[in-house]
């Protein structure tokens, strides 16, 4: 059978799991529990759908790394509670969902499920490490823009997009992102850096937003190139827009490095990570259905069970 590869971009997912699921679900102690419930009904039928073989849940070791901050200081700054000197600052997080991160980790755990994180990286990094690299098919689960950067039909590496919800699902390759945004790709991260993004605190360049950006892109190609057109006499670039990227320049001479995410961390292979999916038996597979009923899970582990127990999973060989 063929090997694909799913790349979970987890915080996302356990955010909108959160959101999605009512918090009145909680444990016996009044812990509420929705995240959990969510995140595994999710897990089980993204495997089970896409045929995943192999599963990495890509961990924020830090949400906002310091050097992201030190050449953008507003980089998502709107979402910082707490500012920590010398280690990374604290998330605005609601404390019901807080509460059950490690609970999702302890599940995850139990489950076989591999989790990566790199220090000082995002999990956009993490999972732009592997699927740069990966010799399987990769669909990256996210609910993140930021990540269309990755797509690459070549590579068979998609995303699989949850912004509008598990019911409506879309798979983003080449074409989808030249539909949305009349960029490729491979230019997806200069077009967000030229346009700017709010959410994620990136000013942009003042009077250049979607449409003159990928126009931009259309002509020149990437960034570099444009910003070389910029300071080229001859180039036929309007003098406005050399006049919006000049005031732009300090921006631009720092924005690329924090919107491409990393692509060659030194993380533990597929096999060293475990990300290869197979059925949960002995101590495991007990804890967890114990944890079900502790926890007032309902049927989310046993789907997330049986989901690992298809024949697909079962029969599988590992890859080589």
């Amino acid at each position: 059978m063929t090997h694909r590869l799913m790349l979970l971009d987890t915080a996302s997912l356990y955010f909108r799991a959160f959101y999605g699921v009512p918090d009145s679900i909680r444990r016996a102690d009044g812990t509420p529990v929705n995240a959990v419930r969510g995140l595994l009904d999710m897990i089980a039928r993204l495997t089970t759908d896409y045929g995943a073989t192999h599963l990495v849940a890509c961990w924020d070791e830090d949400w906002r790394p310091q050097w992201r901050v030190d050449l953008i200081p507003t980089y998502k700054s709107h979402r910082v509670a707490e500012a920590v000197p010398d280690a990374p600052d604290v998330e605005v997080v609601p404390d019901a969902l807080e509460v059950q991160v490690p609970m999702i980790r302890q599940v995850l755990r139990l489950a076989g499920i591999a989790v990566v994180g790199a220090a000082a990286h995002e999990a956009d990094d993490v999972i732009g490490s592997y699927a740069s690299h990966a010799e399987l098919p990769v669909d990256v689960v996210t609910g993140d823009r930021d990540l269309f950067q990755v797509v690459e039909d070549a590579r068979q590496v998609r995303v699989i997009y949850t912004a509008r919800g598990m019911k409506n699902l879309e798979i983003v390759t080449d074409a989808v992102v030249v539909g949305k945004y009349r960029v490729l790709p491979e230019q997806y991260a200069d077009f967000a850096t030229l346009r700017g993004d709010a959410s994620d605190g990136l000013p942009g360049v003042a009077g250049i937003g979607e449409k003159t950006a990928a126009s931009l892109l259309a002509e020149y190609g990437t960034l570099d190139a444009l910003l070389a057109a910029a300071v080229d006499p001859g180039s036929g670039l309007s003098a406005p827009v050399r006049s919006k990227l000049a005031a732009a320049a300090e921006y631009l001479a720092v924005a690329p490095v924090v919107v491409n995410v990393v692509r060659d961390l030194a993380l533990p292979t597929l096999d060293e990570a475990g990300a290869l999916l197979r059925p949960v038996a002995g101590d495991s597979r007990i804890e967890l259905e114990r944890l079900a009923t502790d926890w007032n899970l309902g049927g989310s582990v046993k789907r997330l069970l049986d989901a690992l127990e298809t024949p697909s999973v079962r029969d599988r060989s590992p890859a080589t």
